[in-house]
């Protein structure tokens, strides 16, 4: 493989390993040792979970950065462009920074077959490792036990929360999917955990290990008012508290785990520089909200990548709290092997009109289920071959005071955010996008 095009390179990996998903470290330690790999930087901090993970690596890597540390951040999947996945100091990994990242692990793997997302995971720890970082936050792609992330050592290791998901990897139970997710752990490094509940096989690997653990509602917790929320955890063996922090649009409860972790760190925590930091912490798909003109009104969007009941039930909680003066609306596509009654259960009561689109994936699940789920809990559903269609027509429909929803999967707020972007282009010249 000589191109330098990424995505010549993209589509080699992908047709590289026969499986798009084949669990275990061995083949990535192996090449690992031949790329001659040690620590993609001088801390580490690991975070698995079910939902969260995005935000509570931004608010890591936020919070760092603001401390002067040169951070990276490697997180998956992508919604545009695959150099979201690796990033330094907030800046993504040019084409040509992977293709030779690419290019290097090619080059030691010799007849050692990669899946894509190992592939892309050494590439990663490479270009970490030639810009020589003071930190590094590694988000976990599945699972965490036998997740090629979990190659390096964390110093630092959280769980943002546990549910049932990808359950074909993970086991069908939460007890399951926390012995999984542990595997992140190692011995005598602290241990975060933000769900408030956490199985038994997550605390006795804390146990086995001798970790430090700090949970959420024992160790660290946080309340949240009408116009502020406050936040207390531990620093050096002390209770300390945070209040009068600013709300924010991605989740308060996943910036409480950021906090704890920043605070273990042993970095200050001034309430007013930390609640600015926090604040301006945005993640394109997590609780995303935009504005666009159409065809001169003005239209509301939200746009989450929320795909499973968990985090149907965090959205739908969300929205509950926050009602609009108009209709809200959603626009929805799910993959086959989502649990599409357990989310949609959460949202049907917060949304008046939907329209059901298919994904643009061998993997989604056909329109016709999506609105046949939805007219069984008497939902108003109109189906679309598209969801660039699907979100036309909606913006057709909506009023100042709607609110579109865009959600279901990371294909469905991908293609919205391609099709906001084409419009922004093709009509800021006529005067409509804003």
């Amino acid at each position: 493989m000589t191109s330098t095009s990424l995505s010549d390179w993209l589509a080699y990996l992908e047709q590289l390993h026969p499986s798009a998903i084949d669990m275990g470290l061995d083949r990535s330690r192996q090449v690992a040792l031949q790329l001659g790999l040690t620590r993609p930087a001088r801390r580490v901090i690991t975070v698995t979970g079910t939902n969260g993970k995005g935000s509570t690596c931004a608010f890591v890597a936020a919070l760092l950065q603001a401390q002067g540390l040169k951070v990276g951040v490697y997180s998956s999947p992508h919604l545009i462009r695959y150099n979201e996945r690796v990033k330094v100091q907030g800046v993504e990994a040019t084409d040509l920074e992977l293709c030779d990242a690419f290019a290097a692990v090619e080059a030691a793997r010799g007849d050692v077959t990669l899946t894509y997302f190992e592939m892309g995971t050494l590439a990663a720890f490479w270009l970490f490792e030639q810009a020589r970082l003071d930190a590094v936050v590694l988000e976990v792609g599945l699972g965490g036990r036998l997740d090629a992330v979990n190659l390096v050592d964390a110093d630092m290791a959280l769980v943002t929360s546990i549910g049932v998901d990808h359950a074909e990897y993970l086991g069908d139970t939460r007890e399951s999917v926390a012995f999984e997710k542990a595997g992140i752990f190692r011995a005598g490094c602290p241990a975060l955990c933000g769900d408030p509940a956490p199985p038994e096989p997550l605390l006795a690997k804390a146990r086995e290990l001798g970790c430090p653990l700090l949970l959420r509602g024992r160790d660290f917790d946080l309340s949240i008012g009408d116009d502020s929320w406050d936040w207390r955890g531990v620093a050096h063996g002390e209770q300390i508290e945070l209040r009068g922090l600013p709300l924010l649009d991605l989740p308060m409860q996943n910036a409480a785990l950021a906090l704890q972790a920043f605070a273990l760190l042993g970095y200050p925590l001034q309430p007013d520089a930390t609640g600015k930091v926090l604040a301006e912490t945005r993640l394109a798909g997590r609780l995303d909200r935009r504005v666009v003109k159409w065809h001169g009104k003005s239209l509301n969007l939200l746009l989450d990548v929320g795909h499973n009941p968990h985090a149907a039930q965090f959205l739908g909680q969300r929205l509950a709290r926050q009602p609009v003066g108009g209709k809200r609306r959603a626009v929805f596509g799910l993959l086959s092997d989502k649990d599409l009654d357990g989310v949609v259960a959460h949202l049907a009561p917060v949304i008046e009109e939907w329209a059901v689109a298919p994904l643009p994936t061998s993997r989604s699940r056909p329109a016709e289920e999506l609105q046949t789920a939805l007219q069984n809990l008497g939902a108003r559903v109109t189906s679309y071959q598209s969801i660039a269609l699907a979100l036309e027509a909606q913006c057709a429909h909506a009023t100042p005071d709607d609110e579109i929803l865009l959600f279901g999967s990371f294909y469905c707020v991908a293609e919205a955010l391609e099709w906001l972007a084409r419009y922004t282009d093709e009509d800021a010249a006529n005067g409509f996008a804003g």
